[in-house]
């Protein structure tokens, strides 16, 4: 089944930690020395707690599979992840739908990262060409002093149907938050991200960038915020759009800077693919609509 859902030789590997989850039962958990992985199966999916120990740096990337294979079902993910004092940890989720007609993914994470830390959370989506699919995650994080912290998401392949995605993060002393988002949606489906990071701390840094396409019908209304309230504080917002067809894009950028020592700027632009890079890639035998998939996906990488 965990071949099915992500197909990855890692899940065999015992220095490399997983956990595999369809539906709501568990069907494969590694974990290795330092890290404490415990997950409960609930009535639509699971509770899961993580933890890096203190001084623990977890050498490999922890690969978290979540999935429902059926047309129909629903999916909820719990989950607290504490990174103690001088810990660190990589993780690549896999959300997996490829037959999805009528299904809903919920996903809730609490996030407490300590000092001189990081995390890294790198989340992957795969749908199928229906639309059918519900994906609604939400994250509040707090971070120490001194830590990094690195989430992306990526949703490229197949329809994205309905998402709303929810990330807020507290930043402290001369920590970084890097925050960055990816979706290509078209037929009708409907995006909606809001990624919030509050610089409390002193020389506290943030970035946060969406890139987001949309075609035919599709819509998007992107929301990206950085606070700073800290001395030497400092932070950017950047998002671009693509927009094509009947499709609507929206962006709101929001700085908002309460210390005179502290500074955040924005960037939000959006538009149709460059017509010149559309008709040089015609002129060497692609259709239009071929051309402007090249130019868009080069956009993502």
């Amino acid at each position: 089944m965990a071949e099915l859902l992500c197909g990855r030789i890692v899940f065999k590997q015992s220095n490399i930690a997983h956990l595999v989850v369809h539906k709501n039962k568990v069907i494969g958990m590694n974990s290795v020395k330092g890290l404490v992985l415990i997950p409960k199966e609930k009535e639509y999916g699971i509770e899961a707690t993580v933890v890096v120990e203190k001084g623990v740096r977890i050498e490999n990337m922890v690969h978290l599979c979540f999935g429902i294979l059926p047309k129909e079902g629903i999916q909820e993910i719990y989950m607290k992840v504490r990174v103690e004092d001088g810990g660190g940890i990589k993780l690549l989720a896999h959300c997996v739908f490829p037959n999805a007609v009528k299904i809903i993914h919920r996903m809730q994470a609490d996030i407490d990262i300590g000092n001189n830390s990081y995390y890294e959370y790198n989340e992957v989506h795969f749908h199928g060409e229906e639309g059918g699919v519900e994906v609604i995650p939400k994250a509040k994080i707090k971070m120490g002093k001194n830590s990094s912290l690195v989430t992306n998401f990526s949703l490229l392949k197949g329809r994205v149907g309905y998402f709303d995605l929810d990330y807020e993060s507290e930043i402290r002393d001369n920590s970084t938050l890097e925050m960055t988002a990816k979706i290509y949606g078209y037929g009708d489906d409907r995006i909606k991200i809001r990624e919030v990071g509050h610089l409390l701390g002193r020389g506290s840094k943030g970035v946060i960038k969406s890139r987001v396409a949309v075609r035919d019908n599709a819509i998007s209304e992107i929301i990206n915020e950085l606070n700073a309230t800290a001395p030497e504080a400092k932070g950017h917002v950047d998002c671009i759009e693509i927009i094509q067809g009947n499709a609507q894009a929206k962006a709101i950028p929001i700085v908002n800077v309460t210390n005179e020592f502290a500074k955040v700027t924005h960037e939000a632009a959006i538009g149709r693919v460059d017509k010149k890079q559309v008709e040089t890639l015609m002129s060497r035998g692609l259709e239009e609509e071929e051309a402007i998939d090249i130019v868009v996906r080069g956009m993502f990488k």
